[in-house]
């Protein structure tokens, strides 16, 4: 942690001179000559870079902590007493059983074991550690994930009750009629749409005891379905996969049109985060992709203050107007119509994981070349429940 620190410093200090360095080379018309904007461009990148390393070293601390924990928990009762047994897909025997049909390293007994989570696809579902292990791998490679609100269901559609429109209470005169004032409400269906992927793994590395199966299989599952999940949280078309946030139909309100089609202005930004409304913006966040943080890098308040500021606290990102700012590379970049900021609560845009993931293991298929498949599937739907939450910042036409 203290390299993260020593980064996120060094990152504040690069942006200190950058800052400084702007400030003293703009001419009396605001601008900079073409040799000190490659300078600062090139400040700015070493900015950049020193905060994806820092992402990098996060993720990879949080994976080690992970992969580090015990395989069993220490004993703190007295020994003469037996400890619970687990039982089901969180049971010792079936974990083992599980690995050991991954590797096709197990005979009649060991598959038997394995009835406990048979899925009617004919795949087999993964252990409970295993599984909440993925879950935690998502989180660290969907930024979506840490800030909506997720869910588990079981089976069928989840159905979200929503106020539609509030009552409102009236002076009324003594002895005067009371007017009735009821709340609406209108109803949100959350389902399930699949995301699947396939791994191919050499029959040597799935045979060599050295290789770590279940780290591989865990990092591939957490990236590909990781990165295919954040693009259509944030503009997927509810067909086929979950509707995103920033979809025209069920996505978030546009708060603020821009008067350019290629550049964003101070006051616009501004525009946006007072288009939404207080009790929203106590927990709201920025989310923009990499290339329009840099664009706005340069924008100060009527203070002086540069609008963007960077974390030197580790585990806190960085901010604008005191709120988080998150990036995502599947929010589009500046471009004439697109819809490039996002800033609202996302906590009101659900995601809802189907219980069971689910992994086939290919034996055939890819025998040829020698090599085994692994199928991993998962269930999955997301929608923006209330849109008023959220507002987003489009480019001019």
């Amino acid at each position: 942690m203290s390299k993260i620190l020593e980064l996120r410093e060094k990152r504040a200090k690069a942006w200190d001179a950058a800052k400084a360095f702007l400030d003293s080379k703009r001419g009396g018309d605001g601008l900079l000559s073409a040799e000190d904007t490659t300078t600062y461009e090139k400040m700015e990148a070493d900015v950049v870079a020193l905060g994806k390393e820092i992402e990098r070293l996060e993720r990879q601390a949080s994976i080690d902590l992970e992969l580090s924990k015990a395989t069993s928990n220490p004993i703190t009762n007295e020994p003469t007493r037996k400890g619970e047994e687990k039982t089901g897909r969180a049971s010792a025997e079936y974990r083992k059983a599980f690995w050991n049909a991954m590797r096709d390293k197990g005979g009649y007994e060991v598959r038997n074991a394995l009835q406990i989570g048979t899925d009617s696809e004919g795949g087999y579902l993964v252990p409970d550690e295993f599984e909440r292990t993925l879950v935690e791998a998502l989180e660290e490679e969907n930024i979506f994930r840490r800030l909506a609100n997720v869910i588990t269901t079981s089976s069928g559609d989840r159905k979200i009750p929503v106020v539609a429109s509030k009552g409102t209470a009236s002076w009324v005169d003594e002895e005067g009629v009371i007017p009735e004032s009821d709340d609406s409400f209108g109803q949100v269906s959350i389902g399930a749409y699949k995301l699947a992927t396939m791994i191919k793994v050499s029959e040597e590395l799935l045979n060599d005891s050295v290789f770590n199966l279940e780290s591989y299989i865990t990092r591939e599952f957490s990236r590909r379905i990781g990165n295919k999940e954040e693009e259509a949280f944030f503009v997927g078309d509810g067909t086929g996969k979950p509707t995103g946030i920033l979809n025209a139909t069920g996505g978030g309100q546009v708060g603020i049109t821009t008067a350019s089609a290629t550049a964003i202005t101070l006051d616009e930004v501004l525009d946006l985060f007072y288009s939404l409304k207080a009790p929203y913006r106590n927990k709201a966040a920025f989310v923009m992709n990499d290339a329009t943080i840099k664009a706005i890098r340069k924008l100060k308040d009527g203070n002086g203050q540069y609008l963007w500021q960077p974390s030197i606290q580790a585990g806190t990102p960085d901010t604008i107007l005191n709120r988080p700012l998150y990036t995502s590379s599947y929010v589009p970049t500046i471009a004439a119509g697109a819809k490039t900021m996002v800033f609202g609560d996302f906590s009101y845009y659900w995601v809802a994981d189907r219980q069971g993931r689910v992994f086939k293991r290919l034996n055939e298929l890819f025998a040829a070349t020698g090599q085994v498949g692994f199928i991993a599937t998962q269930r999955v739907d997301g929608k923006l429940i209330l849109p008023e939450a959220v507002k987003v910042l489009q480019q001019k036409a």
